[in-house]
Formats: C-alpha cells, structure tokens, sequence
C-alpha cells in the first residue's frame, strides 16, 4: 500500500482513504470502511468501477489489448502444440508444471475420466430436449453426492486432486450431454488420447467407428480452451467468488459459475454471432449492407461479436482464433465456408470504418470462437458448455484465492428507493 491518501469532502466533512497499486500500476482507492466508519455509500451499479479483489490469477489491459495468465502474455501458449493442460496447472498451482508435474497431473485426470456409473445411468432419464447447460450445472452439483470427502480442502495435494477429477469430468459430462440430446450411444473415454482428443472421442465415434482426430482440430480446440481458461472478474468467476464467500465447496461454486455463464450476456455470444451469420447468409445480405444497417440507429439490426465490456481495442483472443479458421478451413473437405466469408467481410470493413473505429468497436473473442466449434461439428447448442469446460480451471483457481483470503462474506450495499414507512391494510380495507 503506498502512503498516498485519496480525500472525500462531502456535508462538511473531510475523509482519507488508504490507495492500493496493483503489480501493473493499477491504483485503488480502498473504501471498505466508508460505511461501517461513516455511514457512507458509493454507486456503482454492474460494479464496473470497483474492485473486489486482489488476485493473482490473469491480468487485462483492456485499452491495449493485453490478456496474461500468471504474467504469461496469452499469444505465448500458441505454440505449435497447444496444450490445455498446462495452462490449467499454471492457473491451479501458479506455475507452468515441470516435466514431473505434468506427468502426474495427467495421470490424475486420466484415472479420473470416468463418471461413477449410478451418475452415468443417471443421463438416460433426462429428456432429449433439455437444455445443455441444465444439465451440465446439475451433474455439477451432482458430482458433490461422490465425492463428500472433498467438501472441506485442508492442503495443497487435496486441491489439485479435486481440481484434476473436475476438469476431468467435465469433458466426460460435456460429451455425454451432446450424446444423450442426439440420441446416441455413450463412449466411455480413451485413457490413450490427450485432453482434448479424448473428449472429441468421446463426442464423436461410434461402436463401430472409431472418430479420428486431426492435428489441426484438435490444436484448434487446446486454443479455445486455453483462450477461455480465465477472464479476470468476469460475471461467472465474480459469482464463483460471491458464492465462495459463504464458505461454499467447490462443486456447488462451480455450478453457481456455470448457471451465471448460461446467460445470452455472457457465455452464449458466440451462439449470437453465429446466428447472426447464418440470418446474413440466408437473407443473402452482403457485409456492405450488414455495416450500413449496423451503424443506423433506427434499424433493428445487431451486429454481434464486436466490442467489449473491457477491451477498447482488438481483443487478443480474437487474433489468436482467427489465425486458427484460417489453418483448420485449410484442411477441411470444403473450405469455402459462407459464414466464415462473411466474417472476414464484416471484419475487414468494421477495422476501417471510422463509426466503429471511434467507438473502439473490434472484434471479440465471440466472433471467431463460433466459427471454430462449428468446422469442428459441435452444434450451437453446446458452445456454452464448451466455453464452461474451457473456464473451469479459472473458476477453480479464483475459487481458491476466494478462500485463502479468508475474508467477510461479499455481501452489497443498495440504495433503497421504495416506499418509506406504510401500514399494513386489512384486506376487508382494500
């Protein structure tokens, strides 16, 4: 903490206030007792100005378009095998595994892959319709029932054991929801496939067809993954961390992050876009007109996947995604996918349009993420589903610095602007 002061004058009286800086120059004035001390609130509503925390977990510069997990810049893990493991021990443990490290973290999610079997029968009796995420946030809860011995962490090995058969199971849970709303047969995982072959495995072969994985595809989805892996104090780790500070365990924490990610704000943009695109497409709209309509106030037309609540410039994300359609339409049978050109097209125009580059509205993560899952035949249904398996390490990690903290219930401030004091009225008297 530095000695510099803020200073509150307000109803003739003056105010200090302790200043924070983050490791990135971030400055904080802390408030935490401007109402146990004087009875004072601040307003903030979507807490877009207000940290609730100190972590140490991802940092975001939003104007300049910087994302780092642990201090690793995010363009660091496209290499030329990704791998989306390492990223969630580094979330996890706070340090990029070393060769023995890695090594037993993956034979922990290997001897974790597979569901117990009363929870895997469990699947037949939800209905073909229900909702992906539904499902995926109940087994969530669920897992808690197999699993009591892991309600209270009392070391480090006890963390990283119940994080492995999370982010393990997840994949399994992920790949049995998309199974059991098509109809199919379950596949009981590979122990012999990595992380994120195993679960195309798991999604996509067959009794009697084994599903092969390209090198391209399955990169492709070590990246999505790794670029989901953890936002800062987004609404679903916020909502991980509100829920931690009860005391609640990590599998009901969780949950809470997966209901929170459903929303069509937050988790399902990229469902968005893509029907965005495919409206565009069917409607036989070029990028010109899309544009146009986009920048005119009283046309009802939205153009998703551009702009965000923190980036003020091109999300790195989206850099990263779009370098990845590129080799991943490259292999594919049949490379000229519309959707994709009208993305390109819309892409191209937005970066060099003055109505869009004044209001620092670039691509998103959302725009390119879509396009990817699609080459890789997963519906838009269970996009949302795909980005939570992706952020689980994240929650699991912001979960963690929640409790080691240690601190208060996060519990809000209001301001109440209803009725003031009323009598009750007999209801003969209404």
């Amino acid at each position: 903490m530095a000695e510099e002061k803020a200073i509150l004058s307000i109803r003739g009286k003056t105010i200090e206030f302790p200043v924070y800086e983050g490791t990135e120059g971030d400055v904080a004035v802390d408030i935490s007792n401007l109402y146990p001390a004087h009875r004072l609130m601040t307003y903030d509503p979507s807490l877009a100005s207000t940290a609730v925390c100190q972590s140490t977990v991802t940092y975001i510069d939003g104007e300049k378009g910087i994302l780092r997990y642990r201090g690793i810049p995010i363009e660091q893990f496209v290499t030329e095998q990704p791998n989306f493991i390492e990223v969630a021990h580094l979330l996890l443990a706070g340090n990029l595994p070393t060769k023995e490290e890695g090594a037993a973290f993956r034979r922990r999610l290997t001897e974790n892959e597979l569901l117990p079997e009363p929870m895997r029968l469990h699947f037949s009796e939800i209905p073909t319709t229900a909702p992906p995420m539904a499902i995926l946030s109940a087994a969530m809860n669920q897992l808690a029932c197999y699993h009591p011995e892991f309600m209270e962490l009392d070391n480090d090995d006890e963390f990283m054991e119940i994080s492995a058969r999370l982010i393990s199971k997840i994949r399994t849970i992920a790949a049995y929801i998309y199974r059991r709303t098509h109809c199919l047969p379950f596949m009981y995982p590979n122990p012999n496939l990595r992380y994120a072959a195993n679960f195309l495995h798991m999604m996509f072969s067959l009794p009697y067809s084994q599903y092969e994985v390209s090198p391209e595809i399955e990169d492709a989805l070590n990246l999505v993954l790794i670029l989901h892996a953890d936002h800062e104090q987004n609404c679903s780790a916020a909502t991980v961390r509100v829920v931690a500070s009860s005391r609640a365990n990590l599998f009901a924490s969780c949950a809470a992050g997966i209901c929170a990610l459903w929303g069509s704000l937050h988790g399902g943009a990229n469902v968005a876009v893509m029907e965005m695109l495919d409206r565009i497409h069917r409607g036989g709209l070029s990028p010109e007109k899309c544009i146009e309509m986009a920048k005119d106030k009283n046309d009802p037309f939205k153009l998703f996947g551009f702009g965000h609540r923190v980036y003020k410039n091109y999300d790195p994300r989206a850099k990263i995604l779009r370098a990845a359609c590129d080799r991943v339409f490259a292999t594919l049978k049949h490379q000229n996918d519309p959707l994709l050109n009208i993305a390109r097209g819309l892409e191209e125009l937005a970066l060099s349009d003055s109505y869009f580059i004044d209001r620092k509205l670039y691509p998103n993560v959302d725009f390119y993420s879509g396009l990817l899952l699609r080459a890789m035949g997963i519906p838009t249904n269970m996009f949302t589903v795909m980005f939570a398996m992706g952020r689980l390490p994240g929650w699991i990690a912001q979960w963690r610095e929640q409790h080691q903290v240690n601190g208060r219930i996060i519990r809000p401030r209001q301001i109440y602007t209803g009725n003031t004091i009323s009598d009750y009225v007999p209801i003969d008297e209404r």
